[in-house]
This record gives structure tokens, sequence and C-alpha cells, in this order.
């Protein structure tokens, strides 16, 4: 009888430990594992839909790890502004989730060596940038800092879910490299988006983010960037015109949100639009709008001749 009502107890707090984990990462839903999972489908590509379900918790079990990581380390920032996160919730104690966050770490390579060795190397980077970010303090440190470690951690990510998606979870073909270095950039010179709405509580526990380093300003370092890799990849990829503008225009229109933003609410929308911008570095995406408007063409009666899609590192089995 022992035994089972200890078994009843453990089963009993299964549900309460999913939600925890469940609020632990619910604002990197949206923001990281929606995104990344997608860029990841795209990239690779999706070598089944079965596959979905795999990218999707491998990236929800590393966003998880870095997540349990970070709340530990300012546990007050969270208790002034995101109250409903499990340490200000007190659904666990500060002690418990350091502990659950290192258990995290060989549960993710374990994850992680079941795909590949190749998959393994992703995660093994990611946990250690997350120490750099997080306990070596790179989240404090200066702008240019912080975003680097923030793009490497985010190209992890990519890498680790497009071999997870892949057909083969040991290599990655051209294509993959191209979305996964243009991530890389755009997030580099951008990733600061996402501090927008933040800047009360970064503010108070001293960390000098963009924001706040240049003020107003700073609503033109996001504008600007987007619209020059808008206007580079849609060169180096040799989009025909109708393309080319579509793409200029997303960029114009999300770097739009935070020229005019005010609110925290304002910005929190701004920033879904930035990961929903975020696919449009894959240049499988990119083959898709082509196509597209090659479609459109040939059934209003343009010319159906559309300008070929130049990427090198491609070869005609990619598409």
């Amino acid at each position: 009888m022992s035994l089972l009502r200890t078994s009843a107890h453990l089963l009993a707090k299964i549900p309460y430990f999913l939600h925890t984990c469940f609020l632990f990462t619910k604002s990197d839903i949206k923001t990281t594992v929606i995104p990344v999972s997608s860029l990841a489908a795209a990239s690779a590509p999706l070598s089944d839909l079965s596959r979905l379900p795999h990218v999707v918790f491998w990236v929800w079990l590393h966003v998880l790890q870095f997540d349990v990581s970070n709340q530990t380390m300012d546990p007050d920032e969270d208790e002034m502004n995101k109250r409903d996160r499990p340490l200000p919730a007190k659904r666990l104690t500060l002690q418990q989730a350091l502990f659950f966050r290192w258990l995290l770490v060989p549960i993710c390579w374990a994850w992680s060596a079941w795909y590949s060795v190749e998959t393994l190397y992703a995660s093994i980077a990611l946990v250690a940038l997350t120490v750099i970010y997080d306990e070596l303090g790179a989240h404090r440190m200066h702008w240019v800092i912080r975003n680097l470690v923030n793009a490497l951690g985010f190209c992890a990510f990519e890498s680790g879910a497009t071999l997870v998606a892949g057909r083969d979870p040991t290599t990655l073909d051209g294509v993959a490299l191209w979305s996964i270095a243009a991530s890389t950039g755009i997030f580099f010179t951008t990733i600061h988006s996402q501090d927008f709405k933040d800047v009360d509580g970064d503010r108070a526990i001293g960390r000098q983010t963009i924001p706040i380093v240049f003020g107003a300003l700073a609503r033109f370092t996001v504008i600007i960037p987007l619209l020059l890799w808008s206007v580079g990849l849609s060169l180096v990829w040799g989009l025909d015109v109708a393309t080319c503008v579509t793409f200029v225009l997303l960029g114009l229109f999300v770097g739009a949100q935070y020229v005019v933003g005010k609110t925290v609410h304002e910005y929190q929308v701004a920033f879904y639009w930035y990961n929903v911008s975020r696919l449009s570095c894959c240049p499988r995406v990119v083959v898709f709008r082509e196509l597209t408007w090659s479609f459109l063409r040939r059934s209003s009666g343009c010319p159906q001749h559309t300008p070929c899609l130049r990427i090198t590192a491609c070869t005609t089995h990619d598409f």
C-alpha cells in the first residue's frame, strides 16, 4: 500500500511538473520554438512530416535548458514584471531550479546523441553558449558581446534543429548552410530587437542593451540593418524585381514597427513580426516565392520566363 500511495503521489505531480516546464518556456514558444522549428523544416528540408514533432521537441527541450538557466540568474527582475514565471510564482525554489537546470544538460546531450554525433555537437555548443551568456555574465556585458553570443546561440539552435529535420542527421546541405549563415548574420545585427520590450527590467538590473544605451536613436538600429539585409540577400540570391520588392517591404514593415512603437505591447507585437520575417532568410522559402510569382505570371498571361535563383552552393536535388 505504501508503494501504491507513493506511486500515486508521484503521478499526481506530473501535470504540475509539466505545467512548470511550460511556464519556463512560455514566452519563447512564439519567439524561438516556432520560428526555429519552421526555419529548420524549410532549410533541411523536412524529410517527412513525422519528423516535425522531433524538431519541435528538440528545439523546445533546449529552450527549456536555456530558460531555466536564464531565469535563475536574475529572479528579482522577474519579480518585477514577469510574475507568472515559475520562480516568482513560487512553483519551485531557486535551489530546485538550479538542480533542474544542470539535470537538463545531460538530458539534452543524450537526446541529441540519439539522432547523431553532429546533433550532439550542436547541443554541446548550445549548452556552452548558455553558460557563457548566463553563468559567465555575457548578458551583462557590452551589447556587441551580447549580440554575438545570442547570434551564435541561435546558430547552434538552427544547426541542431535542421539536422534533426533532414534526411541525413549527420550533414547539412548547401541550402541549409546558406540559411543558417544568413540567419546568424541577421541575428547579430538585429537581435537587440528583443530588448525593446524589456527596457524597464533591464535598466533595473543594470543591463546595457542597445535601447538603453542609444535611447531614441535605437529605434533605427533595427530598420536599417533589416533593409540592408533584405537588399543584400536579394542581390546574392538573384531575385526578380517582384520578389525583391516583397522581401524589402517585409523588412521595412518589421523595422517600422520599432520606429513607431512606444509601449511594451507594441514592441512585443513588433518582435513577433520580427520572428515571422526570419523565415525569409531561407533560400527554399525564397524558391517557393519565386515559383508562386511564376505561376501567377503564367495565370495572368505574362511572359513565362522567370530569372532563376542563383545559389552556387545548391545542387538540383536540393529543390
